[in-house]
């Protein structure tokens, strides 16, 4: 089974990078562009062959090393085999 992680800052966190990349790509003419917000994206394979027991374990590995919880959201999903996403 795939997992997919989605970690990014919560809302109200100062975001520096963020803004860093929000002003450089205004200076490359965006001037449109407002409110970037940079995050991080993982892809793996969990052994699990239970959908129950994968979701438990990636979630685990999020709260423990992934994220910051503090300041940080996360959200994944898990594809079989067969393509399913939940």
């Amino acid at each position: 089974m795939k997992a997919i992680v989605h970690v990014s800052l919560k809302p109200g966190v100062l975001d520096v990078q963020g803004k860093a990349v929000g002003n450089a790509l205004k200076s490359l003419g965006h001037e449109t562009l407002s409110d970037v917000r940079q995050g991080k994206y993982f892809t793996f394979d969990v052994g699990a062959q239970d959908r129950a027991a994968a979701e438990k374990e990636v979630d685990e590995m999020c709260r423990r090393l992934l994220a910051n919880t503090v300041i940080e959201d996360y959200r994944f999903e898990l594809i079989d085999e067969k393509g399913t996403t939940r």
